[in-house]
């Protein structure tokens, strides 16, 4: 006798496969926008198409010539981490941030006296990840694709030893070991959906009331 399903029956395995399928493309997707393989990350190319999130710069100039970071931070977060962040207020399992550093070019325009950007001088990397990085404080690695004379970059690179970053994000970075608080994209998106894409009232409340 050939045996028929219930309608129930059916439902139930329409569901359950809806859900397998949906774990198998979370699983893939995260690490959509990165390959990590055999404890070396490949360097990322089209990050410039992500979202870009801000540009802090801590100039030798007001840092008695010995400034840590003397050249400019281009960071950029990958699409899927940012419709994430602006809809949780946090950074998922495979996020990935991505940092293009530029020298301090010309100090003057016509708009006048600055830190004006000059040439790409290296590429970093920030990832965060249970599968990789399940050992390191909050998951997170970090990666520099610069070479020493910092003219050309590497095809893969090693993660640091987390003490050498951690310490300081951890000690002072606003959310899950990132510097938020020096990012407003990040920092005012932060679990704002739709007030997060820009151009939205909520973009000024600081400055409401100012010049009355």
């Amino acid at each position: 006798m050939t045996k028929i399903f219930s309608p129930t029956r059916l439902v139930g395995l329409v569901a359950l496969g809806v859900l397998l399928q949906a774990v198998a493309i979370g699983a893939a997707s995260a690490e959509t926008f990165f390959k990590y393989k055999n404890g070396k990350l490949e360097r990322p190319t089209g990050y410039r198409e992500w979202i870009y999130v801000g540009t802090p710069v801590t100039p030798n100039d007001m840092n008695d010539g010995a400034a840590a970071f003397p050249e400019h931070h281009n960071v950029y977060i990958d699409p899927d981490s940012w419709k994430h962040w602006k809809k949780t207020g946090e950074f998922r399992d495979g996020t990935i941030l991505m940092k293009e550093l530029v020298s301090v070019g010309s100090k003057a325009a016509v708009s006048g006296a600055g830190y004006f950007q000059g040439d790409f001088i290296g590429l970093e990397a920030t990832i965060k990840s249970k599968k990789h990085f399940k050992d390191e404080p909050g998951n997170w690695a970090y990666f520099s694709f610069s070479t020493p004379d910092h003219k050309s970059l590497t095809e893969t690179a090693e993660p640091f030893a987390a003490a050498s970053c951690n310490a300081c994000h951890q000690g002072a970075a606003a959310d899950d070991w990132v510097f938020t608080q020096y990012y407003p994209v990040l920092s005012q998106g932060k679990a704002a959906g739709k007030d997060a894409i820009g151009g939205r009232k909520s973009d000024l409340t600081p400055l409401m009331g100012m010049g009355k």
